[in-house]
């Protein structure tokens, strides 16, 4: 079921109630405020919004520069331009310096559609997840990121949130326990366990109800947080199901899949198969026509399960 909250406006939402009572709190837009729903926050404390262009390092810049006097800022922008383009800023003035900077990049992966391979990161989380200290999180659904933003404020120190700007598919109700850093174990099983982040969960789920009809008891795991990584909550996977697939809507080089991978090489190995872009470009597309063509559908999962329940 499809939400009925966008999660630009819920991010926009949040943040505008949190600044109510947190004068701290600013909005950096590197010339894109429609289309991140950030005119919520302008309307309301216009003297705390900053728009600087299309100049995604000099955002950071002074993102950082508020920082040093006791703000937080918010820096949004397209991912690929929040982070790839700005890496250097990022990992010197904000991460090398250790401030207290939120960097916001949309439209991941796949999502980007019409926007094309200029526009589609699948190397944000693999960039973000070798700066030092970076937290990096990519919210599943509304009601999760809605619970998060109190966390992320209240962190001291870089976050990275890799955000779907649209309306995501709705996997958490309002009893969700929620824990940056804290893996969320959704479905049971005891033959495989597929871990998932963003829009793959929703894929994840799909797929452990195909195998149920085969008789694959699969776990479905959400890692929400990449960086730093639930590595018990991983550990508990590998000795209870004994196989691991990744889902992720990013490159598997040093995606979610290579981040799982480091602690189970050195805890407890077990099979792994990697459900992601294998190394590629974006492209133009929908989103389905993408997933089809990147291999990280529904069925690209279940696949994947089958192949590694049968030789493990």
């Amino acid at each position: 079921m499809t939400d009925e909250r966008e999660m630009r406006q819920t991010l926009a939402g949040a943040l505008v109630e949190r600044a109510k009572t947190d004068d701290r709190i600013v909005v950096i837009e590197a010339d894109l405020m429609s289309c991140h729903a950030t005119k919520v926050f302008k309307q309301e404390f216009p003297e705390r919004f900053v728009n600087v262009g299309i100049a995604e390092q000099n955002m950071i810049g002074i993102a950082a520069g508020m920082s040093t006097m006791g703000k937080i800022p918010f820096a949004y922008s397209f991912g690929p331009f929040a982070t790839r383009r700005c890496y250097d800023q990022i990992f010197i003035s904000v991460a090398y310096a250790r401030q207290n900077v939120k960097i916001v990049g949309t439209d991941p992966g796949v999502l980007a559609e019409y926007n094309g391979g200029t526009h589609m990161p699948f190397e944000d989380m693999a960039l973000m997840r070798a700066v030092p200290h970076m937290v990096c999180f990519e919210p599943v659904d509304a009601t999760m990121l809605e619970k998060a933003v109190d966390q992320i404020v209240d962190f001291q120190g870089a976050v990275y949130i890799r955000l779907q700007r649209k309306k995501a598919e709705k996997v958490f109700d309002d009893s969700l326990n929620f824990e940056l850093g804290k893996a969320i174990k959704i479905k049971d099983g005891k033959d495989v366990t597929l871990i998932a982040s963003g829009i793959m969960v929703a894929r994840a789920i799909e797929a452990a109800e195909l195998l149920k009809e085969e008789g694959i008891s699969a776990r479905v795991v959400n890692i929400h947080t990449w960086k730093p990584i639930d590595k018990d909550a991983i550990i508990e996977c590998a000795k209870e199901t004994g196989a691991i697939v990744t889902c992720e809507n990013h490159n598997v080089c040093n995606g979610l899949g290579s981040a799982v991978a480091e602690v189970v090489c050195q805890n407890s190995p077990v099979p792994m198969r990697l459900v992601g872009v294998k190394d590629e470009f974006g492209q133009v597309g929908k989103n389905a026509y993408l997933s089809e063509q990147y291999h990280i559908t529904t069925q690209d999962i279940a696949e994947a399960a089958r192949e590694i329940v049968k030789n493990k």
